[in-house]
């Protein structure tokens, strides 16, 4: 067999393995692999971890995850009453864990001269950080031409803004150590974009901008960079989101189905995993949504080709299980 047709082969197996595979995974093939045969989450045992955003949703199951592994943990967010109740869960789901390695730190991401104070204090109590997870942030529904332009500065400031701020303060403590890792819950959303949801996809396209010249930068640094991309999972993430217009949101939580939302649960410990192995960007998301990014990334004419067939109505369930946002145009569904 000549040298052609072995590549050939080669490729051919590739596309089919990418084609397969996904379908019986709710991740990407490299996560799945590492969760089988990479390190354990349990490696990151006495990690001092700093969350954002770690009352509810994403933020606050994998702090579960880390805390049953037994990392120490800095819980931020805005709502003292509900990181207090994170706290006690992570505390009672780790015997082995005192009072006193769980820390709850309230602060307004949004608010920049509470950065190093907020940072400085992790710093004496914990003697070091060694993983910042800016998870903080809220998502969109919204038609593209009615969003004004006072709602895109509110969420860049919010989900882009504000975390690039608190990564560059906690950067010039891990260059200064030539250690630390930064993760990132970013989104499906934020790779092949998704309807109605226009500037939250313009701000996770962003964070990826950002981040991925930062691990460029510091190739040769004993720096990690994990960029978190679910896809639809189950949360009340929607009862906060923006819509078109400044000071309102969307106002109420789509319905429950497993059928193409993945748990909170089973989110926070792929992430878990992925943070383990230093993985530079994984994709968190049942088969189907899967096998759309994979098509709109590797052969993005028939991905777009496959989207324009199934029209934002079908895409809404898929993402929403209802329509979130209603439009006058006739779409072949």
């Amino acid at each position: 067999m000549d040298l052609i047709a072995i590549v050939g082969l080669i490729i051919i197996i590739y596309t089919l393995v990418y084609m397969i595979f996904p379908w019986f995974l709710d991740c990407d093939l490299n996560l799945a692999l590492h969760e089988r045969f990479g390190k354990p989450i349990s490696s990151l045992k006495d990690k001092v971890v700093w969350i954002t955003g770690a009352s509810s949703g994403i933020g606050e199951h994998l702090a579960y995850v880390l805390a049953e592994n037994g990392c120490k943990l800095i819980l931020s967010a805005r709502r003292e009453t509900e990181l207090e109740r994170v706290k006690d869960n992570c505390l009672q789901r780790n015997a082995n864990l005192r009072n006193c390695d769980v820390e709850v730190l309230v602060l307004d991401i949004c608010d920049l001269d509470k950065h190093e104070p907020a940072f400085n204090s992790i710093i004496a109590k914990f003697g070091k950080l060694d993983i910042l997870v800016n998870n903080a942030g809220r998502s969109q529904r919204a038609l593209w031409k009615d969003i004004e332009v006072s709602v895109d500065k509110e969420m860049f400031d919010l989900n882009v803004f504000s975390p690039i701020a608190l990564s560059r303060l906690v950067a010039k403590y891990f260059c200064k150590m030539n250690a630390g890792h930064f993760v990132v819950t970013s989104s499906i959303a934020g790779i092949t974009g998704a309807p109605f949801s226009a500037t939250y996809c313009a701000t996770k396209f962003a964070l990826h901008g950002y981040y991925n010249t930062l691990a460029i930068e510091k190739l040769n640094k004993n720096i990690s960079i994990t960029m978190a991309c679910p896809g639809p999972v189950y949360t009340d993430f929607l009862a906060k989101a923006f819509t078109s217009k400044s000071n309102e949101v969307y106002g109420k939580n789509t319905k429950s189905d497993t059928k193409n939302k993945i748990s909170a649960e089973r989110c926070a410990t792929l992430m878990g995993i992925a943070i383990a192995n230093n993985l530079l960007e994984v994709w968190i998301c049942k088969p189907f949504v899967l096998q759309l990014a994979y098509l709109n990334i590797y052969y993005p004419n028939v991905g777009w080709w496959i989207t324009k067939k199934m029209g934002t109505k079908f895409l809404q369930y898929l993402r929403d299980n209802e329509v979130t946002i209603k439009t006058n145009t006739k779409e072949k569904q």
